[in-house]
């Protein structure tokens, strides 16, 4: 790459300062508007059955298509989008009866079909959620889809990360990122509570060393490649060597030491608040923020400061995920032991919503500068308003995709049998979210290498607007097919 057109590329993505909270909530809020809409058409026309390619490409249009066009063509205008969305869901439940409805049945899977639909088998203790499946899926979309747009002038700067205080699009992205890995994470630890089985600490910690190992691998393959292809890259984000991977590949070992506190202290969100405040309580008391923010880079620690120091918020972060998790992941809420699957989604519901509101109050007290401390939010310190940011938009994202799976699809969660359950459960996932869901990291990873090649390729801040949509649109078809044909070959690729 040459050197005035890689600087090009390196200012084009540097010293920004963001956008407003409420614009990344309305922004974001398309994820949910298109499953609301997808999931309208399943309930009520069971569109996405029997439909074939159709099926695939409206699929497609909704859940990758609505995220593409908010980033980029509705940028300014985000609730436009957002009520083109919701119009025709809420229409259609208000025109479509229930009476209309076609019957759902489902073709059984293989593993069904040597199953009878006996309700007095036992139902797993911790099922698979839809909404938990849309709401993954839906991250996955959202950061594939930026990594390249963001290289594009149709795509907002205030959209871009800042570089070092403010919130944007992609700064939550990055933080979503990590919260989502904790929010399924933490089902190993809950399995360990349900059976009063413990896996010793060296076990667990090798099981957790063996899963940062690929990682740690794509760290150096990512690091090498950039350095040999002299790749644009934003030192700021991570320091001179460090990359995102790298944070991913610590995180197991140090939530494996972490969860030595937890029989003193049983609840990961607590954790993740403590872990946050000693950390602040570093930047503001001592020299740490000045160090991380302006100290020269002579050696290996300062060259990578940011990437260093920030793993604390992103260590938090994933423990604030884990503590979402608690609630979303077991089939039964203790206060709600024994009681109906209506009963028990109802306590699901009101748990999110009271968790969700809990990360809204805290981020109003640590950021207001009249009634709160004043703070300010910063991606690059990964500070403690930051990890509360992350850890409020998350859970009400997920209360959101809950809501959505309660209203339209009841019967995935009061389904009396295995087999029942396996098929609202599939009727009630859309396929492309559900694809990107399956095979996450490894998406992640074939999107940064396709951001490279189109890089590596073409002038991207040189594109019009119609062409820089054409190639985002090209590049989220192809991504969105690999993922499908991996999911449709069953291919699971664990990184």
């Amino acid at each position: 790459m040459a050197e005035s057109y890689k600087a090009k590329k390196e200012d084009f993505v540097s010293n920004l300062s963001g956008g407003d909270i409420w614009e990344i909530d309305v922004v974001t809020l398309v994820a949910p508007a298109a499953v609301l809409l997808w999931s309208s058409l399943q309930a009520r026309r069971n569109i996405f059955v029997g439909h074939g390619y159709v099926a695939l490409a409206v699929d497609i249009l909704l859940n990758v298509g609505g995220i593409l066009s908010v980033m980029t063509i509705y940028s300014d205008q985000p609730i436009v989008l957002n009520l083109l969305l919701i119009s025709p869901a809420v229409m259609l439940f208000m025109l479509s009866h229930a009476s209309q409805q076609r019957e759902y049945k489902p073709p059984k899977t293989r593993k069904e079909a040597t199953n009878h639909d006996d309700e007095d088998q036992n139902l797993s203790d911790f099922p698979i959620r839809p909404f938990i499946t849309s709401y993954r899926g839906a991250m996955m979309v959202v950061t594939c889809l930026a990594i390249l747009a963001v290289d594009f002038r149709i795509f907002p700067r205030r959209f871009a990360k800042v570089e070092t205080w403010g919130t944007s699009l992609m700064d939550i992205g990055v933080g979503s990122f990590v919260f989502s890995a904790g929010t399924v994470g933490v089902r190993s630890s809950l399995r360990e509570q349900a059976t009063a089985r413990k896996t010793g600490m060296p076990s667990r910690l090798g099981q957790a060393l063996r899963h940062s190992g690929p990682l740690l691998v794509l760290g150096f393959i990512r690091l090498y490649s950039v350095k040999g292809l002299e790749y644009a890259e934003h030192v700021t984000e991570y320091g001179v060597h460090w990359n995102f991977f790298f944070t991913l590949a610590l995180l197991p070992p140090f939530v494996v030491v972490s969860q030595l506190l937890f029989s003193l202290v049983p609840s990961y969100s607590v954790l993740a608040i403590l872990l946050s405040v000693a950390y602040e309580a570093a930047l503001e008391l001592t020299n740490l923020k000045a160090y991380i923010l302006a100290a020269p880079r002579k050696d290996l620690l300062s060259q990578n400061r940011e990437g260093i120091f920030s793993f604390c918020g992103y260590l938090a972060i994933y423990l604030a995920g884990q503590g979402c998790g608690q609630y979303v992941l077991p089939r039964q809420q203790i206060s709600y032991r024994q009681s109906s699957p209506y009963e028990q989604r109802k306590g699901l519901v009101i748990s999110l919503g009271y968790l969700a509101l809990i990360w809204r109050i805290l981020l109003f007290i640590t950021t207001s500068y009249t009634y709160g401390f004043g703070l300010q939010i910063s991606r690059r310190l990964a500070n403690l308003p930051y990890v509360i940011w992350v850890s409020s938009f998350n859970c009400s994202q997920i209360l959101l995709f809950c809501l959505i799976e309660t209203f339209c699809f009841p019967a995935t969660f009061a389904a009396k049998s295995p087999a029942t359950e396996s098929r609202e459960t599939r009727r009630a996932t859309s396929k492309v979210l559900h694809a990107f869901n399956k095979n996450g990291l490894a998406v992640f990873l074939i999107a940064n290498l396709l951001t490279g090649l189109v890089n590596m390729t073409i002038d991207t801040i040189a594109q019009t607007h119609i062409s820089s949509i054409a190639i985002l649109s090209g590049y989220a078809l192809v991504l969105s097919m690999v993922t499908l044909l991996l999911d449709h070959y069953n291919v699971s690729i664990k990184l």
